[in-house]
């Protein structure tokens, strides 16, 4: 994208790949290794403009906007993406759950990030496009967390990723997760509807507040069992906000075992020593209407062994 870096204007016109997506995550995809504070210093400035009019970093783009983006003079470090698949590692076709008439589903292993970016050359689509030339459009319709596993959708048509954008800003689909949490839950169910705030910490990494100031969130919790000083939990999302889950469960006082980012980082080093080096949330399920056939789905991914053995273990120790 070094077109992008030049002392000059760029307009650019929103194709299928940008449809539905957020103008600061469209301009992050296109601006790889601009500093994220930057990207909201051109937004907040009314450099970036949607189809001549100011805009905030929330604004969803629409297929056919145009964007344009100031000159931008920050030197960024090329990131070189591979062009043959590394030997050895995680094979994403061996994890498709289901493929047919224009939705993919994907079990995205932990520790994976769904795209690329800042010190990440190979995410799942990069991955899975190079596993899968013949498809000859492969999108990504919705984000997990790098750390979260699971069920993951990602659309082979456009006129698939539209419709599935159209369904998630109507909510018309049901996504749960499991989530083990510290502590002993007591509620067999809870809703928790705690606006959210995004914000930049001071390294210019994005996390999320509950605040009253921010956007509504609202997350539904199952209890499924408890263990002295865990509780497995499932949430249902109701809306789709960053880090939603993770930051509610915190703030209710519950935090997710192994999270890095809003969990008890004393006890997530005890967990690493005694079997759970990663955080414990995963997308198990996910129940949709095909987006083209209209096909009732209910897709599921299994519990990785590595959490299902951190259950066993608990069981053992009770």
């Amino acid at each position: 994208m070094n077109d992008l870096r030049k002392e000059s204007v760029t307009y650019l016109k929103v194709d299928e790949s940008g449809a539905g997506q957020r103008v600061d995550n469209f301009l992050a995809r296109h601006l790889k290794g601009v500093p994220k504070s930057h990207l909201y210093r051109i937004l907040r400035s009314g450099e970036v403009r949607v189809n001549k009019g100011r805009v905030d970093a929330a604004r969803k783009l629409e297929l056919g906007d145009e964007i344009r983006i100031p000159p931008i003079r920050v030197a960024a470090p090329q990131i070189v993406r591979p062009t043959v698949l590394p030997k050895g590692g995680i094979r994403l076709v061996e994890r498709i759950l289901y493929h047919h008439e224009g939705l993919l589903v994907l079990d995205k292993p932990a520790g994976m990030a769904v795209h690329g970016g800042s010190g990440v050359s190979l995410g799942v689509i990069e991955q899975l496009r190079l596993e899968m030339p013949e498809q000859r459009f492969l999108e990504l319709a919705h984000r997990l967390d790098r750390e979260t596993s699971g069920v993951l959708m990602l659309a082979t048509k456009r006129s698939a990723l539209v419709a599935l954008h159209d369904m998630m800003r109507a909510n018309q689909m049901d996504k749960r997760y499991f989530a083990l949490v510290l502590g002993r839950w007591s509620d067999a169910l809870r809703h928790i509807k705690q606006p959210l705030h995004k914000y930049l910490n001071a390294e210019g990494e994005r996390r999320v507040l509950a605040s009253a100031n921010g956007q509504s969130a609202h997350t539904v919790f199952r209890l499924q069992r408890n263990w002295a000083d865990f509780s497995l939990l499932e949430a249902e999302l109701k809306t789709g906000r960053t880090h939603q889950i993770r930051v509610h469960l915190a703030h209710a006082g519950f935090p997710i075992a192994g999270d890095d980012k809003y969990g008890d980082f004393p006890r997530n080093k005890v967990l690493a020593k005694t079997g759970l080096k990663r955080m414990f949330l995963h997308a198990h399920r996910v129940s949709i209407k095909h987006p083209l056939s209209g096909e009732m789905l209910v897709l599921e991914a299994p519990l990785p062994a590595e959490l299902s053995n951190f259950l066993a273990q608990l069981d053992r120790e009770a």
